[in-house]
């Protein structure tokens, strides 16, 4: 299945036994099951504001139901809008790994037409740069309510998870299994909800699927987070959560849950380029086996450029598309963004995050930090048929997955001095292209094995877990959970409910029995054995 982008938080295909997950939740409009397993979402930020736009699509019976997502603040008419359907796939197709194909020429090729092959081949550089009387009695207020497109959009806010819980039953919905649990702790923290309710009779289907449009919205929040608690209600198992990050200049990381990098500049054999998605899937599976628990980076590129290209670049018009009308509005009239020089998306970067996690994994909501630039990915084989492995900090984001099938020379050497290792397009003088890696969820893992598809080990998959926290790169250590936890999610005075919430969620860092300036228990049965030993001695 094709996986589709939420807003809020994430993209999401829906079906009667399987779909793709968000951020929030869905609520069925009859006892239907609705599940989640792969997730991809389009967030821009230009200083405390963030635009989150996502793409649904759902099959089966078109009752009514409604997607809920935890915003941080009232949105209002303007503040939501509906997309085209076609900036998600341009976004996720230039975002994706990729696989590239690399010829040796000629050894004996004339030096003339050698320079014209290295030139043509060179990789380019980047520029640097409703509610009545029944929900107030359940504490639930409907802070406002419009229609954008198909969608009926409410926002509530509540005092107690249980009567939104029960609001939400009353309305006519099928409440998954333990969401009054999981909505609790935004209910405490003051959290809004933002229900997009769908209508069929406004909906467009084709092939009998409906063709929901793309939503877009946009709030101002000092913290830049992503929620990702209440997807799990719909899960069926493993979901994959793919973040499109798009910011001027600035790549983006987690701030408390472990980064890492994917393996890139990996050469493949050429089996690899029939099976290049169940190849990455395997690849990033063992990508986080070395790295539990990380948020793996997979790309970051300026937005209107690619070396290379497995399909269009980012224009000006997809970046108004996805926010640019909107951002750095925070003091202008409402819809009026920052003027542009040139082309919008040469000053924007284009971040992909990737984190595949199940029940129990996602113990707190992403949270966002600013992260310096990186570049890996690039560049042609050395005469010897390597690439550069190491991710390096940079001032510049170059940053992708890439993989590589390389075609040694196996024509005549009818020269004395042949040039061995140079590298470029193919004999025809066809230009090279790039395919890429998507619909990462659904690609098969049973019976993958990655060895079968790997010229030579990868290193970074090799080494002890304990010394590739940081990832494939050398990516910052995560913030203090405890510190991040005090600072976003204020903790209220315990009670027997939130202890019992408290147990399903991260757990945070224990304190030790004893301080650190005491002697540990080890030391003190040392002194104790030695007292005695001396005593003894004395006493002979």
């Amino acid at each position: 299945m094709r996986q589709l982008a939420w807003v809020a938080a994430a993209v999401a295909l829906l079906a009667p036994t399987g779909a793709s997950a968000f951020c929030g939740f869905y609520v069925g409009g009859a006892e239907t099951s609705l599940y989640n397993d792969a997730s991809m979402v389009v967030l821009m930020r230009d200083g405390t504001r963030t635009v989150l736009s996502m793409q649904n699509s759902y099959q089966g019976p078109p009752e009514r139901f409604a997607m809920v997502v935890p915003v941080p603040v009232v949105l209002q008419e303007d503040d939501v809008r509906t997309l085209p359907r076609e900036v998600f796939a341009r976004i996720d197709q230039l975002a994706a790994p990729r696989l590239v194909e690399y010829w040796e020429q000629d050894p004996c090729r004339p030096r003339v037409r050698e320079r014209m092959v290295r030139s043509r081949a060179r990789p380019s550089m980047a520029p640097r740069a409703g509610g009545g009387s029944s929900a107030g009695r359940l504490g639930v207020t409907v802070e406002a309510q419009f229609s954008v497109g198909e969608y009926d959009i409410v926002i509530l806010s509540a005092r107690d998870s249980g009567g939104l819980d029960t609001w939400l039953r009353q309305e006519g919905y099928h409440i998954p299994a333990g969401a009054e649990r999981a909505l609790r702790p935004y209910v405490e923290r003051g959290t809004k909800f933002f229900v997009a309710r769908v209508d069929p009779a406004r909906v467009t289907f084709q092939n009998g699927r409906a063709m929901l449009s793309p939503l877009r919205f946009h709030y101002d929040s000092d913290t830049f987070s992503l929620p990702i608690r209440l997807g799990l209600i719909n899960s069926s198992g493993t979901q994959d959560l793919i973040v499109h990050v798009l910011a001027r200049g600035q790549r983006y990381e987690v701030a408390n849950y472990p980064n890492a990098f994917i393996p890139t500049n990996v050469e493949v054999r050429p089996n690899a380029r029939r099976q290049f998605g169940a190849f990455y899937a395997s690849l990033f599976d063992k990508t986080m086996e070395v790295n539990p628990g990380a948020v793996v980076t997979e790309y970051s590129w300026q937005a209107g450029s690619c070396d290379p290209c497995p399909g269009p670049t980012l224009t000006g018009s997809d970046i108004m598309t996805l926010g640019g009308d909107v951002v750095g509005a925070g003091q202008a009239a409402p819809g009026r963004g920052r003027r542009f020089r040139g082309n919008p998306a040469s000053e924007f970067t284009l971040t992909r995050l990737h984190y595949r996690y199940g029940p129990g994994a996602a113990d707190a909501d992403l949270v966002f930090r600013a992260a310096p630039g990186v570049v890996g990915g690039r560049g042609t084989p050395d005469a010897r048929g390597r690439f550069e492995r190491e991710v390096q900090s940079s001032s510049v984001n170059n940053f992708q997955g890439r993989y590589a099938i390389l075609h040694r020379w196996r024509g005549p050497i009818a020269c004395d001095n042949p040039r061995r290792g140079e590298w470029g397009g193919p004999p025809s003088g066809a230009a090279p292209r790039a395919e890429a890696a998507l619909d990462l969820a659904t690609q098969p893992r049973r019976g993958v094995r990655l060895q079968r598809f790997l010229r030579r080990s990868v290193p970074e998959l090799a080494q002890p877990r304990r010394r590739r926290r940081g990832g494939a790169g050398r990516a910052p250590e995560p913030l203090d959970r405890g510190a991040w936890k005090a600072a976003v999610t204020p903790l209220p005075a315990p009670t027997s409910a939130t202890r019992a919430a408290a147990m399903a969620c991260a757990a945070l860092p224990r304190s030790t029995a004893h301080p650190r300036s005491a002697a540990p228990p080890t030391l003190l049965l040392a002194a104790l054995g030695l007292t005695l030993y001396l005593f003894r001695r004395r006493a002979r």
